[in-house]
């Protein structure tokens, strides 16, 4: 099929790719010519495991291309999906304008009969906007229907190659068709297309996002009473996983939830309970507990140091929200490093994938290390943010010896608690009693 992909961010990248690795000839565009001239160099401004490999190699057939011109991309093509940002606003609204912008100029340039696809995270109603905006600029037919994408960074080539599930929200049988006949490929295991109306599908995204950001919220909640309690977070979790009515994704407790989706789409949907008279209290409460989290962890750091931290070198390992991606978008490390920054801490940096944009926010107030043990020279202790497979089985003898103290902060539950202690370690974890911790030193 002919596809237009409109924005190359995070999603309209990964979506435009893996579509073309179906054999459907696609069309990215974009409004940067920067960023459009680094793609058509091989430039890659995300990292994504396995996206990289993709790109050339449709690239390189043909099925793939990237420009600026979206008057040859949208004439060109059957389906137009809409992958633009929706940013926060300082209400807590979805900023909609480059969904609008996008939608303004497919009335402008459409030629004949198009299905377009709202892909970008979208309140209840967006459809029924960019329905209007379109019908206002041309005559044409075309059908707007809603298709939430559900693209785990660090995993999303895998997730739209492979799906558990594909929702599209559509009023016309001819979109659907269409849509149906597009996504075949990629559901041959059997896994379903979910079908049902616009508005649905729309609320299916933000429902989804919300109910997992509240499971990790509700993690975190429960491995904070542990720690008060003397009971042992990671072993209630398994306990409670073990059903199969809770299931065992998104319970680990930690630094809380980050990146681009979890934190904005609450309240996204927050706004819109506020804006339609409705209840919230579970959806605000999942996004104060997620934003104390990061607290309680800094909280750790100020109880054994006390508020004045001059001159005290932390060595941080992991930047990125979450591992396998170099996003840092909601991190919770930023929040952190702001945090000890302000109680005149120096920190020692080293993520695998994430420098260049830790340096983009943080310019010069930290140092940036060459690799992982760099990080830990001469610090005061090893705080660990971001759970990247390498920091899963260090040379624990090596980060004592360059360590000024063998002390390790564990924002991820990481490590194993007693061989740590066993080794000479202090070890602070999240749900676990500190004062079983320095009994067993």
């Amino acid at each position: 099929m002919r596809i237009c992909v409109i924005g190359t961010g995070y999603v309209g990248l990964v979506v435009g790719t893996c579509l073309s690795e179906m054999g459907n000839d696609v069309i990215c565009v974009d409004n940067n010519p920067e960023k459009i001239e680094h793609l058509k160099q091989g430039i890659i401004p995300i990292y994504e495991p396995g996206l990289e490999e993709i790109i050339k190699s449709n690239v390189a057939e043909n099925r793939l291309i990237f420009t600026t011109d979206i008057k040859y991309a949208i004439e060109h093509s059957l389906i137009c999906y809409i992958a633009v940002g929706t940013p926060q606003n300082d209400d807590g609204s979805a900023d909609l304008s480059c969904v609008k912008k996008a939608a303004e100029d497919i009335g402008k340039y459409i030629n004949e009969y198009k299905v377009i696809v709202d892909k970008s995270t979208v309140p209840v109603g967006t459809a029924e906007k960019i329905t209007e905006l379109i019908k206002s600029k041309t005559t044409q037919q075309f059908d707007v229907i809603s298709n939430p994408e559900f693209l785990k960074q660090g995993a999303a080539v895998d997730d739209f190659l492979k799906p558990d599930r594909i929702i599209i929200g559509s009023n016309s049988e001819k979109a659907l068709e269409i849509m149906q006949e597009l996504y075949a490929p990629f559901l041959r295991t059997g896994n379903p297309i979910i079908t049902m109306d616009v508005k649905s599908a729309e609320m299916t995204k933000y429902a989804s996002n919300s109910f997992l950001a509240l499971k990790v919220s509700f993690a975190n909640e429960i491995a904070n009473i542990c720690e008060k309690v003397g009971a042992d977070a990671e072993m209630v979790r398994k306990g409670m996983c073990a059903d199969k009515r809770i299931g065992s994704q998104f319970l680990f407790a930690g630094l809380g939830y980050g990146g681009s989706c979890f934190p904005k789409d609450v309240q996204a949907l927050i706004k819109t309970a506020k804006d339609n008279n409705c209840n919230y209290e579970i959806l605000q409460a999942a996004d104060k507990v997620n934003k104390h989290q990061r607290q309680i962890f800094v909280n750790k750091i100020k109880n054994k140091y006390g508020n004045d931290l001059t001159d005290k070198i932390f060595a941080v390992w992991g930047l990125s929200f979450k591992p396998k991606t170099n996003d840092m978008r909601e991190a919770p490390s930023i929040t952190i490093i702001n945090e000890l920054l302000k109680l005149k801490a120096k920190i020692q940096c080293y993520d695998p994938k994430a420098m260049g944009n830790a340096k983009e926010i943080f310019n010069d107030k930290i140092k940036y290390a060459q690799n992982a043990y760099e990080a830990l020279e001469n610090a005061e202790a090893l705080l660990l943010l971001t759970e990247w497979n390498e920091f899963r089985r260090p040379d624990f003898d090596k980060i004592k010896s360059l360590l000024k103290k063998p002390i390790i902060f564990d924002g991820r539950n990481q490590y194993n608690q007693e061989k740590l202690i066993e080794q000479g370690f202090e070890y602070y974890s999240i749900g676990k009693n500190p004062k079983k911790q320095e009994h067993k030193k």
